[in-house]
């Protein structure tokens, strides 16, 4: 069964960082495109990260370039996103997302990734 586990959410005050890791199982990710989105509390989905499949490029929102850092460990099955000076608005469930062939590199449309994982939630506060 194909499936995504996220893990390192938590509580961090701002300008703290935190390290989120997906593990895949029941597929490699070796030649997907994978990434990260989040979903505050009555806000829209967002695509904060992704990396492409091909040759490796990676590709941030706009909100997160500078802070953010998405890496793959392919032998590892393992994506991971290192978040750095974090802020309150942050604050979201983030989750870990796989897909087959988006419709442009770096794209950010929810419906291009066709696995999601569970999510892990993420809170920034003082």
């Amino acid at each position: 069964q194909l499936q995504l586990v996220e893990s390192g959410g938590g509580l961090v005050q701002p300008g703290g960082s935190l390290r989120l890791s997906c593990v895949a199982s029941g597929f490699t990710l070796d030649y997907y495109a994978i990434g990260w989105f989040r979903q505050a509390p009555g806000k829209e989905r967002e695509g904060v990260s992704c990396i492409s499949s091909a040759d490796g490029s990676t590709y941030y929102a706009d909100s997160v370039k500078g802070r953010f850092t998405i890496s793959r460990a392919n032998a590892k099955n393992t994506v991971t996103l290192q978040m750095n000076s974090l802020k309150p608005e942050d604050t979201a469930v983030y989750y870990c997302v796989v897909s087959y062939g988006l419709g442009s590199p770096g794209s950010f449309f929810p419906d291009e990734y066709d696995y999601w994982g569970q999510g892990t939630q993420v809170t920034v506060s003082s």
